[in-house]
């Protein structure tokens, strides 16, 4: 089996894990976490009904264990950290046979207008020669933080999920969560080799859908690295201050 493959069945299974969790604890030193904090809530190790751990998101585990005590990643593996902007991103990369395969899992926070909660979001794509391939389970999952109780549970976006369902079955969706700024972008690739994006406005609780840009061709390199490793220099010390 192609490593490309294995690593996107990994994926698959660790978007999957991370969908069916129930409420999740957030340990943090302070009154309020920071993306670590919520990293670490969301990789903990799960068990199943039969005691078992589940091993499927052993390797962004390893990942972020790596990131956190200085050591090397695995060959082909970045770990992006930016505490300042309330960001994590975790990116696969290897080329096979002309191939260039992109595995990419980001992770970011907003604090809500009401002062008592914030929405956490792990964001899964997969991606060929620049151009997105989604396997099963890519996709943006949301998980609510309380303030008072410091854990969070699954939850929906009613402006994201209206924005989706507005696309052709026949239309694959990706998202790009934010490093800089509040908004998330939706990008519809059609199958004519175009691709369309549309700005998701956070508005303090969740997500409004503005008018789609201009359909404009896809190309190989048209995945937004603004928020991946290449992106400014290493944030980890800076303070957490997402809004």
């Amino acid at each position: 089996m192609k490593k490309a493959a294995l690593f996107a069945i990994v994926f698959a299974c660790c978007t999957m894990t991370v969908a069916a969790q129930g409420t999740i604890r957030v340990n943090c030193k302070g009154a309020n976490p920071t993306i670590s904090d919520f990293v670490t809530a969301i990789l903990a190790p799960t068990y199943g009904e039969d005691g078992e751990e589940d091993e499927s998101m052993n390797g962004i585990r390893y990942a972020w264990e790596c990131y956190r005590k200085g050591k090397p990643q695995h060959e082909g593996v970045t770990f992006t950290l930016d505490q300042k902007n309330g960001f994590a991103c975790y990116e696969y990369r290897e080329v096979e046979e002309g191939v260039e395969f992109i595995a990419r899992i980001e992770m970011c926070y907003w604090n809500e207008a009401d002062q008592k909660h914030k929405l956490f979001a792990y964001n899964y794509m997969c991606y060929d020669n620049g151009r997105y391939s989604p396997g099963q389970y890519d996709g943006l999952t949301f998980y609510r933080y309380d303030n008072a109780t410091k854990t969070m549970r699954y939850t929906s976006d009613p402006g994201v999920d209206a924005a989706q369902k507005a696309t052709p079955p026949s239309v694959m969706v990706s998202f790009s969560l934010p490093r800089s700024g509040k908004d998330i972008v939706m990008t519809r690739w059609m199958s004519s080799g175009t691709k369309q994006q549309q700005a998701l406005k956070w508005n303090g609780h969740g997500f409004s859908a503005q008018k789609p840009e201009t359909e404009t061709q896809a190309k190989n390199d048209d995945i937004d690295y603004s928020s991946g490793p290449e992106y400014n220099q290493d944030l980890r010390e800076l303070v957490d201050e997402k809004d």
